[in-house]
């Protein structure tokens, strides 16, 4: 039977010192300890060695013949700040191993080094480095999930829009989001919070149009009274939940007038009661509202407080929809193609010329949403290591050509109007299937009720 034998990589040691015993006894210990030992003589070596390939441990001698310790850790932390350095002292110059240790050393050992000693100096390091390593990966991780890579595209629409994020995140500002469903107006407010000074406290989202009206007020505010109806005695809203951090209110537009006035008071003064309760309390959040309503349309109809809609209105940001950044298609395509290829073990490779045509014409009354639950789809039912072809496309755009998948959006028309047909494409799209349609357009299920309603779509 064939053995493959598998090795760890040896975390490299540089060691930077004179001729001399310490040295001499020091490269073979560490050999046998598992490590791979380089031995510079000179400062200038030592140099050449650090940039070909940085190594994972430094023992430097910090005053020697050609070697001027000091300037090796300098140009060693350039290279790696994390780095397990370790200075080696004559017994006499104790403090100056102490400054060592100031200007990023992680220990230092007296002559004549004690291996043993010397050898859990450099365990406790490189086990601190591996950590490091781990909090950066995880990190990126976050970075990739809820920062602005999340915001996947190139476009100049969408770059405008991170531009003004950025800008927005650092400071306590309440933000508006506008745009329309699926455009990633949570992975917006996400990215605020994840590069504000709050990052570390709590983010809440609240669906204000998933939220029964009669409990609006008690899931925001919390409820004093609730243990006249049997149920604890206090229930905690969601500002208090978020408290410290960053309280995410999406469709703010389905709110019910009594809410409003008390959002009111909390964006302003900072402060709310529970119901049921006399006790004032401080408001420590940062709000991030969304709507995809037309705020402005619905303050001059009467459905939308006025005074509440100038305190929301100074710093807006608009989400862009998919069909205004379409060259941003293929970059997501190809970023949810490995998503659930991941999610799915599955194999896809890509997909066809004639699928991305056909991805570019449709106008995605859903946006990236849409898309990306398109993607999905096609990705689970998909067999073998291939791209994914015509055959895998979603029956609403396999057989639907570019007319057909346009919106007869024009010049002038009203807001409601357009809202109109996007609400009945989707609804088309979905074969009349409601709670898919809400979902897809990013609405409650009550919600799109009502626009059908409201619309007189059939």
């Amino acid at each position: 039977m064939r053995r493959h034998a598998m090795h760890k990589r040896r975390p490299a040691v540089l060691i930077v010192d004179r001729e001399g015993e310490d040295a001499r006894r020091l490269v073979p210990f560490l050999r046998r300890q598992g490590f791979d030992p380089t031995w510079c003589r000179t400062g200038e070596s030592a140099f050449t060695a650090l940039y070909a390939a940085p190594p994972d441990a430094l023992l430097f001698a910090l005053r020697a013949q050609r070697i001027d310790g000091p300037k090796v850790l300098r140009r060693a932390l350039q290279r790696n700040p994390e780095l397990c350095a370790v200075a080696i002292v004559a017994p006499a110059d104790l403090e100056r191993g102490i400054e060592a240790m100031r200007a990023g050393a992680c220990d230092f050992q007296p002559r004549p080094l004690h291996p043993a000693r010397l050898l859990a100096t450099l365990q406790r390091g490189l086990a601190h480095q591996r950590l490091a390593a781990r909090a950066a990966d995880l990190e990126r991780q976050l970075d990739a999930r809820f920062g602005f890579e999340a915001l996947i595209g190139r476009s100049r629409a969408l770059a405008r829009a991170v531009e003004q994020l950025r800008q927005i995140a650092a400071t306590r500002a309440t933000v508006l989001l506008e745009g329309e469903p699926g455009t990633g107006k949570r992975l917006a407010a996400q990215a605020i919070h994840h590069n504000s000074p709050r990052a570390a406290e709590p983010f809440v989202w609240v669906d204000l149009g998933a939220v029964a009206e009669g409990v609006v007020e008690s899931d925001l505010f919390g409820d004093a009274s609730a243990a006249e109806r049997g149920e604890p005695a206090l229930r905690r809203g969601r500002f208090e939940l978020a408290e410290g951090g960053t309280l995410f209110l999406d469709e703010i537009g389905e709110a019910p007038a009594a809410a409003q006035v008390k959002l009111l008071r909390a964006i302003h003064d900072r402060s709310f009661e529970r119901l049921g309760g006399p006790e004032t309390l401080k408001a420590d959040v940062r709000l991030v509202i969304a709507t995809e309503r037309d705020l402005a349309a619905d303050v001059a109809a009467g459905r939308f407080r006025a005074d509440l809609y100038e305190r929301l209105s100074p710093v807006r940001v608009r989400m862009p929809p998919l069909r205004e950044r379409a060259e941003d298609i293929p970059l997501l395509v190809e970023a949810f193609i490995r998503e659930f290829d991941r999610a799915h073990a599955r194999r896809v490779t890509g997909v066809t010329r004639g699928v991305l045509e056909r991805l570019m014409r449709w106008t995605w009354p859903g946006n990236v949403r849409e898309l990306r639950n398109a993607i999905e789809g096609m990705v689970v039912f998909a067999h073998g290591r291939r791209p994914l072809d015509l055959s895998d496309l979603p029956d609403g755009l396999r057989g639907v050509d570019a007319g057909e998948a346009s919106l007869a959006l024009a010049v002038g028309m009203t807001v409601e109007e357009a809202e109109r047909q996007l609400i009945a494409a989707t609804l088309r799209h979905t074969g009349y299937d409601k709670p898919r349609a809400a979902a897809m357009l990013g609405i409650g299920l009550r919600t799109l009720y009502r626009k059908i309603k409201q619309y007189a779509i059939h």
